[in-house]
């Protein structure tokens, strides 16, 4: 009610948000803390809730703190600046908003300052300022996922139609890097 005035869209979305189910097992004490709070995951609609719960943070990056360069998707912030005492003044500023306004907290082994030189590490790629790469544990899990749908068609859990469309989507991200040493691993691997 606080983000969207329209009582027409809120009744839309509280069905929606309705419509998933709970687990049938009984909660944990900290489990039932929580109830009634967070986002329907796997639903189209939680890009749409996060984006819309995470405007007031977008706001207060852009007109509160007059930052050029933040770049979010979903709960995943990077903030370039050229001043690196001022990144390492920002920690506490957005720690406060996002724990008070948001009831959200910083990651601790999330925040890192990086130079430019060494990448910026985002969303599963490590970005350069003209090229990117896929991140060392980004690949590892690729590469271990692959293995276990290798497996699953062995065992016939899985079709080959679901094995080579897995494979597809692994080599469709590494479109968006300098992936072609790992596509060429995965192609002999698994075609040849």
């Amino acid at each position: 009610q606080d983000y969207i005035p329209d009582e027409n869209i809120l009744k839309l979305l509280e069905k929606v948000i309705s419509s998933f189910n709970t687990s049938p097992y009984p909660l944990l004490e900290k489990e039932r803390e929580f109830l009634g709070v967070g986002l329907p995951l796997g639903n189209l609609t939680s890009q749409l809730f996060v984006n819309i719960y995470m405007n007031k943070f977008d706001q207060f990056m852009k007109h509160k703190l007059k930052m050029k360069y933040c770049i979010r998707y979903a709960d995943d912030f990077v903030i370039l600046s050229e001043d690196k005492k001022e990144l390492e003044n920002l920690i506490e500023l957005i720690r406060n908003f996002l724990k008070n306004e948001l009831k959200l907290e910083l990651h601790p082994n999330k925040i890192s300052i990086e130079t430019f030189s060494s990448g910026v590490d985002f969303l599963g790629m490590v970005n350069f300022p003209k090229h990117k790469i896929l991140r060392t544990k980004t690949k590892r899990r690729m590469f271990k996922k692959i293995s276990k749908k290798r497996e699953e068609l062995k065992d016939k859990i899985i079709s080959q139609e679901s094995f080579n469309q897995s494979l597809q989507s692994y080599l469709g991200v590494l479109k968006h890097c300098e992936g072609r040493k790992i596509e060429w691993k995965i192609i002999q691997k698994n075609f040849a």
